[in-house]
């Protein structure tokens, strides 16, 4: 019997669009400043379906935001930060118990290295600006939206996890040796 199944792709779907809503529609947006909501579906797909097929998504995602909803021209260097984020989420979250701490390290990585780091770089090399000019901005961003992030994942995560548990592969809980009486 095949083990094909549309779910992962229909859930994909949704994400994308999710994800593109949330960037490019219901975005704060300043030059050089994005406040945006669409990590949330990303971060939920990588729980659910692993890093890879969440860093697909998340390219996806960027590539179909951009090229229909974007405020500029194409980049190529935003689908590999894209791919980067949706790859880090589910590195982290896939087939593990989501904790407050375990929450907090992925969101980190991608302010530091995608948001500050990558980004950052892409937008110098686009706009042809000092990374000094735009990184201030970038970094007060980043410092005020990570708890919001974080808190945010969790409030969604958690909830989707009670009621949909079989869509959240979770690690095998530890089982204790089996006791040989003697």
């Amino acid at each position: 019997m095949s083990r094909f199944s549309v779910k992962p792709i229909v859930y994909a779907s949704v994400s994308v669009a999710l994800a593109v809503l949330f960037s490019y529609v219901f975005a704060i947006q300043t030059i050089f400043v994005r406040i945006t909501f669409g990590f949330l579906p990303i971060a939920i797909y990588g729980a659910m379906y692993g890093p890879m097929k969440a860093g697909l998504v998340a390219a996806t995602a960027d590539f179909i935001g951009t090229t229909l909803l974007g405020t500029s021209i194409f980049f190529p260097g935003f689908l590999v930060s894209g791919f980067l984020t949706g790859y880090i989420y589910g590195w982290f979250f896939y087939r593990k118990r989501v904790t407050l701490q375990r929450a907090c390290i992925p969101f980190f990585l991608v302010m530091v290295f995608i948001h500050l780091g990558l980004n950052t770089l892409w937008l110098t090399i686009f706009y042809h600006k000092a990374a000094s000019a735009i990184f201030l901005s970038r970094l007060i961003k980043n410092i005020l939206c990570y708890p919001m992030e974080v808190g945010l994942f969790l409030m969604v995560y958690q909830p989707l996890l009670r009621f949909l548990p079989e869509q959240f592969p979770q690690p095998e809980a530890s089982r204790p040796a089996p006791s040989t009486g003697a």
